[in-house]
């Protein structure tokens, strides 16, 4: 009986050779002009000619690699590095003293969990960066290959300079504090912005706070880790704390800043309202204002250490804030600010398709500039939801890609994420 499964895979392998056979044609093709190129340099050739030869071989590369099916490429790119963070994730179907048995097993391969002499640096390389002139302190946590910080994260990081030129920001990330990493900021680097990647120090940076004993527990395998990938969860964890201990503004890398940050102080926004009630109805976590030792940090800290849960996806995140807020708001010594939707979510996940796509009549045409318009006036920033919509394109034209032309420094490939 025919397997369509069997087509498929004779499709992938198929295409794996046209590209491997490709390069090898791409790369062989170079050698050869190359060698040319330096024979003609050793005959003292005049300069112009072989600055026109070279440029000639880099257009002739450049046409050959523009005809290769380069969308599969970087598809099978993220799907490596996928698998090799897959491999962090405990196994299904187990239970959990299972689990925590198989985390003690593979408790060496989290280098997130890892200290060394450079990341023990992490609170003075912190506080000296922010001893700049900074127009204000932005963070940004990054977990996932330095490969994997693409387009949409750099719009992003534009965004922030965008609106606030004299800004400092930190990415938290231990695999952008590397040659890739450098490579992906260096634009950024080059136009003089305030952007410094550290690799954050677990130890130190939980120490004085209610996560430092659930952390001990955690690095000494006594904690199960659940079945959602653990640097997820502790990224929820970290932009709580380096909040509680440095104070500033945090966004996700899938954020795009529309207006001013600076002017909020001690808020968080309602990602879903009541439309009788006018009441919120869940919280987010995506963006964060507030002051350094701001007492509700410390509640937001507490809950994640007294309920962490690996296995419900959001429980440490989103739901953490949500509950945390709704026990406190009988307690007035809590000082803080909950914005509506439409201030950092005015696109709910399962609506944020319309806006990546261009219009295709004029009334849709209408509706885009009516929105883009709207969001300008009445949101500082939207959320992209990159976990619902990353396999879809920014399409020129649409909502998301008039945003993203008008806030952004470098602005380069826009319309390629």
């Amino acid at each position: 009986m025919f397997d369509p499964r069997h087509l498929k895979s004779a499709k992938l392998l198929l295409s794996s050779l046209f590209i491997f056979s490709a390069i090898i044609f791409v790369i062989h093709a170079y050698s050869i002009n190359y060698h040319d190129f330096l024979h003609s340099a050793t005959n003292k050739e005049p300069s112009e000619n072989l600055q026109a030869q070279s440029h000639r071989f880099k257009e002739q590369i450049r046409s050959t690699l523009s005809n290769l099916p380069l969308h599969s490429i970087q598809e099978e790119n993220v799907r490596i590095q996928a698998g090799n963070q897959n491999d962090l994730v405990a196994p299904l179907g187990v239970t959990e003293l299972e689990r925590i048995a198989w985390f003690r097993k593979n408790l060496h391969k989290f280098d997130i969990l890892k200290s060394n002499n450079s990341t023990r640096r992490f609170h003075s390389r912190v506080l000296e960066f922010f001893s700049r002139e900074c127009e204000a302190q932005f963070f940004m946590t990054w977990i996932s290959p330095a490969g994997s910080f693409g387009v949409r994260e750099l719009m992003s990081v534009e965004s922030v300079f965008k609106v606030h030129p004299g800004a400092c920001l930190v990415i938290l990330s231990r695999t952008l504090e590397t040659t890739d990493g450098y490579t992906v900021l260096k634009p950024l680097l080059d136009s003089r912005f305030k952007v410094q990647v550290v690799t954050p120090d677990l130890p130190i940076l939980f120490k004085g706070t209610p996560a430092e004993a659930w952390f001990r527990e955690l690095i000494k395998g006594k904690k199960d880790p659940g079945e959602i990938p653990l640097s997820q969860n502790l990224s929820n964890l970290i932009r709580l704390v380096v909040l509680y201990k440095y104070g500033g503004i945090y966004i996700d890398t899938d954020f795009i800043v529309l207006k001013p940050l600076t002017g909020l102080r001690n808020s968080i926004g309602a990602q879903s309202m009541d439309l009788r009630s006018k009441h919120w109805t869940r919280l987010n976590n995506a963006v964060l204002i507030f002051d350094m030792k701001h007492p509700l940090l410390h509640e937001f800290i507490s809950e994640f250490a007294l309920t962490f849960d690996g296995n419900k996806w959001g429980h440490n995140g989103p739901y953490l804030v949500s509950r945390v807020i709704k026990r406190l708001l009988k307690r007035p010594s809590f000082i803080f600010k909950i914005l509506p939707p439409m201030a950092f979510y005015p696109a709910d996940w399962n609506k944020i398709r319309g806006f990546l796509r261009k219009p295709k009549t004029q009334t849709e045409s209408k509706w885009v500039e009516a929105k883009v318009l709207q969001l300008c006036a009445e949101t500082y920033g939207i959320h992209l939801w990159n976990k619902q919509s990353r396999r879809l394109t920014i399409e020129d034209g649409s909502v998301i890609g008039k945003l993203a032309l008008n806030h952004c420094v470098i602005c380069n490939h826009i319309f390629s994420s």
